[in-house]
């Protein structure tokens, strides 16, 4: 990583670059600081995410008072060589008023899967000679339902097998049918998400 201090254009915000910090595992953005080349070099050294305090005019290890620390998982510069976007485990929360991001709520970030449910939400709408989703939703929700139940099966069953890949594949499928089973009843994985998060703030 030692290589990136030398890709930034210090230049253009007079020593400093905002550096957005994304939680690694999650990919929630958390916070958003400033660094400058002592701070970076300091962060990467360290493995804490370090910031150059504007208000107090030096660097400020995040967590340094609070224990709250942000351990660096990695760091990548933008294609303009002026922002940085830390990917780092959050110790504790990123908000200095208690929140787990400086950003309130927000909404669950889901990857690929994210991606997947807008492919299922637009192939609902083709037709059903050409798509497998627009056929099987033409089947009707119980149909649907039998899929899920029958791909949940298959990936119990792959889950005491020695096959990895096998695993992957039937879990695949599952969270596949998964997701058109809740378009079907005009629900999303955005939904489920939120489900999870509040059990897990009630813990």
């Amino acid at each position: 990583m030692k290589d990136i201090v030398a890709k930034i254009d210090w230049g253009k915000g007079n020593g400093l670059v905002p550096a957005i910090v994304q939680d690694s595992a999650t990919a929630r953005v958390l916070m958003l600081g400033y660094m400058n080349r002592e701070a970076l070099e300091q962060t990467i050294a360290s493995g804490k995410v370090t910031f150059f305090s504007r208000s107090k005019d030096r660097l400020w290890t995040k967590g340094e008072t609070s224990g709250n620390f942000m351990l660096l998982d990695g760091i990548k510069v933008d294609c303009d060589g002026d922002t940085l976007l830390v990917s780092a485990r959050p110790q504790g929360a990123a908000c200095h008023k208690g929140k787990e991001t400086c950003f309130g709520a927000h909404t669950a970030d889901l990857g690929f899967l994210g991606t997947l449910e807008n492919i299922v939400t637009q192939r609902i709408k083709a037709d059903p000679e050409t798509s497998y989703v627009a056929k099987l939703m033409s089947k009707g929700i119980e149909k649907i339902a039998q899929k899920v139940g029958e791909e949940g099966v298959e990936t119990a069953l792959a889950g005491v097998l020695p096959s990895e890949e096998k695993l992957k594949e039937e879990a695949a499928d599952l969270l596949f049918h998964l997701i058109v089973l809740l378009k079907a009843r005009n629900l999303s994985l955005h939904d489920v998400a939120d489900v999870l998060e509040k059990r897990h703030a009630s813990r």
